[in-house]
């Protein structure tokens, strides 16, 4: 791509050929329903040329909602035998299938952002009322199932909850998850990608064992957290999660919402100070912690890097800050999703190594917002070049800018119009 001008409308037009009228596909063939948050985060973008629009993607997702709270990770709007496991395997019941697992609560930030800066004022406080009740009963939701003795942080259950779902974070606690007793299945995620770029064999295969036991409890948030071998509190989710909460509450305080302002606050205030106990000073980032074993996991990925998202320490910040510059010395474009200097690391797979857009502008507005402006702009930079060079990837290899994964991507397009938003008012938290 050339010029500005050219990515904008280049990225305008991924989101309008990937908008299906209420929702946005991820990108055709490779992802043919509605994502949890890769639809909040395409909402950002679609703002900037069509805010009805956007407000309409977040109310669709919304409209799917458990009645206990919890916002599934997909919708299954309409049949496709594109992408396994399709509904008939989550087998929840629900009257438009969805998943039975949850994804990154981002909903909340996007919401407030939304709000902040629309041009229908009118509009957005209608769109925002409607929606703020919703967003708080799925945060209640995390804190009532995945955080049942009251530590102030949550777990997931499912690596496909985390959004990051190969991260070589998973790999120990994953390890627990039988393979035995797997349903026969055909994946359809490598008939779309490369599979050197996917997760292996081994990994679907816990993934699915997994789903089964959850789809044997009748998917009862009740049973879920104590009845999974896999419960790993991981402080990139939870970062998503206490900012979406500190949002909330800002967003309901200016609509004169004081109990919902109220609550959310005490969520973000509880879970920053519980997230002080998964800091490693020795890896200069946070870290996960394995709640079966009660054990730190000793990788050093995104997700540690993440918490800079929410209002963590400004000590904390900054050291976050000389983290990403080291593993910069090893890359050419920022972030990795992974240390580089881990042999774990691996450039073209998924969530161990490649660049991720969406991880990069959360990462980049933590670190604005700390004071750490100069590394922003680093991330920022990265992030635009690596459009510029390899167009809507999915993700992208951190040397060689190789593009991976599916192309035309809802997501990536819509950061690449956030990123370029801001670049132009001069401020890397645009409001």
């Amino acid at each position: 791509m050339s010029g500005r001008d050219d990515v904008v409308a280049q990225a305008e037009e991924v989101l309008r050929a990937n908008d299906r009228g209420g929702y946005t596909v991820p990108t055709a063939g490779l992802y043919p329903f509605q994502w949890n948050w890769d639809s909040c985060l395409t909402a950002l973008g679609q703002s900037h040329f069509d805010e009805e629009r956007a407000w309409r993607e977040v109310e669709t997702l919304f409209a799917h909602q458990w009645e206990d709270g919890m916002v599934p990770h997909i919708v299954f709007h309409e049949p496709s035998d594109g992408y396994f496991p399709g509904p008939e395997v989550w087998g929840t019941g629900r009257p438009t299938p969805t998943s039975g697992i949850t994804q990154p609560p981002v909903a909340g930030f996007v919401v407030r952002r939304l709000f902040e800066r629309a041009r229908d004022r009118g509009l957005a406080e209608a769109k925002a009322r409607a929606l703020l009740g919703k967003v708080d009963a799925w945060h209640a939701w995390f804190y009532r199932h995945r955080d049942p003795r009251g530590e102030g942080l949550v777990a997931l259950l499912h690596p496909w909850e985390s959004g990051r779902d190969n991260s070589v974070d998973w790999d120990e606690p994953l390890a627990r998850v039988p393979t035995e007793g797997v349903e026969p299945y055909t994946r359809r995620d490598t008939q779309h990608a490369d599979p050197a770029h996917r997760p292996t064999k081994e990994q679907y295969d816990r993934y699915l064992w997994l789903l089964q036991r959850f789809r044997s409890l009748g998917w009862d948030a009740t049973r879920l957290h104590d009845a999974s071998p896999f419960q790993v509190v991981d402080p990139g989710f939870n970062a998503v999660l206490i900012r979406s909460c500190a949002d909330l509450a800002d967003l309901a305080e200016a609509l004169g919402e004081t109990g919902v302002a109220e609550a959310n606050r005490a969520r973000a205030s509880a879970g920053l100070a519980a997230l002080e106990g998964l800091w490693s000073e020795a890896h200069g980032q946070y870290l996960c912690r394995d709640r079966v074993s009660g054990e730190l996991v000793v990788s050093s990925s995104v997700g540690g890097l993440l918490p800079v998202f929410a209002a963590v320490p400004r000590e904390r910040a900054a050291r976050i800050a000389r983290t990403i510059e080291r593993w910069g010395e090893r890359v050419t474009y920022l972030v990795p999703s992974h240390d580089p200097d881990d042999p774990r690391y691996e450039p073209q797979r998924y969530w161990r190594g490649p660049v991720w857009l969406v991880v990069n502008y959360m990462i980049a507005d933590g670190l604005a917002r700390a004071g750490e402006r100069e590394v922003a702009e680093r991330v920022v930079s990265s992030s635009l070049a690596l459009v510029a060079r390899s167009g809507f990837a999915e993700y992208y290899d951190p040397v060689t800018a190789a593009p991976c994964g599916g192309r035309r991507f809802s997501w990536t397009a819509a950061m690449a119009l956030e990123l370029l938003a801001a670049q132009r008012g001069g401020a890397l938290t645009p409001a």
